[in-house]
């Protein structure tokens, strides 16, 4: 997954400015208790940062 599509992604269920605020303030344990942001910038494939969004945000499966 290209980062522009998970960044679509992302503010089709948060909304445009919401996307960055969730990627920037939510620590999320499945990511190793870091940030949307933090994961990407240490390695974190973009398709497996959108998979735990998916999973901890419950996003509709029609959206994955």
């Amino acid at each position: 997954m290209r980062l522009t599509v998970f960044w679509q992604r992302m503010a089709e269920h948060f909304g445009s400015g919401g996307a960055d605020t969730f990627a920037r303030d939510h620590v999320m344990t499945e990511l190793g208790g870091l940030t949307v942001h933090e994961a990407l910038d240490s390695g974190w494939a973009a398709k497996d940062v959108w998979r735990v969004v998916c999973t901890v945000m419950n996003v509709p499966a029609e959206r994955h």
